[in-house]
């Protein structure tokens, strides 16, 4: 694929496609009804009422659950992947079937793969349409308007926060105009930090703390971003960035609001009625597995590696990690057996009817408990009331486990990495980052890859600028360790 915002996609072309998700929208959520005229969508007609333009955000939203291949969920998703480059998933699906899987289990990529690129990109370039469409548009009320404004800032944040931690510096984006973004240069990856620190605070403050379904605000459902969504993201940054107190003052706006609470049972976390999600996105799909990720993981009639459909299970080291009555461990794993093997794989997800659905998790209040345990440790706060471990064991407490006995800074940082591992696994590549934000990557990799049939390289923490890419664009320059 190519870049989204280069000249050799036909602007136009790729307007048109945004508009168009309005159909995409529209046939998924029947709580905004628009007529797309029946040969082509003009900017004017999407931005000319409220109902049109919040179908423009709600069907970017519907794209990104539409696909088993995009970076979402799925196959082609960080959770499966950068599970797979991590230490948390073993690939069971040979390379001719798959060479993408297996280029990420042995950390071994190509020049001429796209993997993320071109779906992050796109977003972003979405992002700016909606940007300018509606912040130029004098119809839209001006709290429909806000909240657009302020989920498109959120959505460039986001994409762009997964832009710099898998290619690192990357081309800054900020308009539409391809003439422009064709002769972009790669960003250091700071300055593109401060867009999305400063997109987040715009995003803050143009969103409130209700939910949009459509363009009405109050819905239980937590399918599009808020204020509090992009609170989450921002703590993350913070934390990402080492900025460790406003890492926790971020986290302490989130964990204060009522409105998210943990859930006391971890069969319920993952539910499209869960109280600790902060945003998740709602499936699109007609079948029985609510997620593409439940629809992956889940092994059920025949050995991973059978086909592409269940081509996965968990590690062995992941699983060697999880204490004994560790809740999570009966909980969120699940086992199949065939021909005397046993396959344990993750069962975050779980293949519900309609009446129990399931949402894709993007952001939940249990991450919020623990960036501010680490931040709290960073910065000396570690035993006693509000600190690293009584966030930390909140945590805990919820898996049926004791509290830590860690007590100084150094062994608190390493339970709080301990109980990342063990929460946030198979989700949104969390692993994998923690790996590379801690400076652990070479430690850990350098046994792990080994194991994977794979030969550790330092530079492969980062992906490699698609080639095709550098051929259009000259100004792009390729990341070390990886020849054109």
């Amino acid at each position: 694929m190519i870049l989204p915002y280069n000249i050799s996609l036909n602007s136009r072309r790729y307007l048109c496609g945004a508009l168009l998700l309005i159909t995409v929208a529209t046939g998924c959520n029947k709580t905004v009804e628009v007529a797309a005229p029946t040969n082509q969508i003009s900017s004017e007609f999407a931005y000319s009422s409220d109902a049109s333009a919040t179908s423009v955000i709600t069907g970017l939203y519907a794209d990104m659950m539409s696909t088993r291949l995009n970076f979402a969920n799925g196959i082609g998703g960080f959770s499966v992947l950068e599970g797979l480059a991590s230490d948390e998933l073993r690939n069971y699906l040979p390379a001719t079937f798959n060479l993408q899987l297996q280029q990420f289990y042995t950390n071994t990529y190509d020049v001429n793969g796209d993997y993320f690129w071109s779906e992050l990109f796109r977003r972003i370039y979405i992002s700016n349409l909606i940007l300018e469409g509606a912040g130029a548009s004098n119809t839209l009320s001006d709290g429909v308007k806000n909240q657009l404004l302020g989920e498109a800032k959120f959505m460039r944040a986001f994409a762009y926060f997964y832009a710099v931690n898998t290619y690192g510096d990357v081309p800054l984006a900020l308009t539409s105009d391809y003439r422009v973004n064709n002769t972009l240069s790669r960003t250091p990856k700071d300055k593109v930090y401060d867009q999305i620190i400063a997109d987040l605070k715009d995003a803050q403050s143009l969103m409130g703390d209700p939910y949009f379904k459509g363009i009405i605000p109050g819905t239980s459902e937590r399918a599009r971003p808020n204020k509090g969504a992009a609170t989450a993201l921002l703590a993350r940054v913070y934390l990402y960035r080492k900025d460790w107190a406003n890492a926790e003052a971020q986290t302490s706006a989130v964990i204060s609001n009522a409105a998210y609470q943990l859930e006391t049972d971890l069969k319920t976390v993952f539910l499209g009625t869960s109280k600790e999600a902060i945003w998740q996105l709602q499936t699109v799909i007609t079948d029985n597995s609510a997620t593409f990720d439940g629809n992956l993981f889940i092994l059920r009639a025949v050995a991973p590696g059978t086909s592409d459909q269940n081509p996965v299970a968990l590690s062995s080291m992941l699983l060697g990690d999880f204490e004994t009555g560790d809740a999570r461990r009966t909980t969120w794993v699940d086992s199949f057996s065939v021909n005397n093997n046993t396959y344990f794989f993750p069962f975050k997800y779980t293949k519900n009817s309609s009446l129990t659905p399931e949402f894709l998790m993007v952001f939940r209040l249990a991450e919020q408990y623990l960036i501010r345990a680490e931040a709290r440790a960073q910065l000396g706060n570690v035993v006693g009331a509000n600190s690293a471990k009584s966030d930390l064991d909140a945590i805990r407490s919820r898996a049926a486990l004791p509290g830590t006995t860690a007590t100084d800074k150094e062994s608190m940082l390493a339970a709080i990495a301990h109980e990342r591992r063990t929460e946030l696994f198979t989700e949104w590549g969390h692993r994998w980052f923690d790996l590379l934000r801690t400076d652990k990557a070479d430690e850990v990799m350098g046994i792990a890859t080994p194991l994977k049939g794979g030969a550790w390289d330092p530079n492969h923490k980062l992906l490699p600028i698609p080639f095709n890419e550098i051929q259009i664009n000259s100004n792009l320059k390729q990341n070390p360790g990886y020849s054109n």
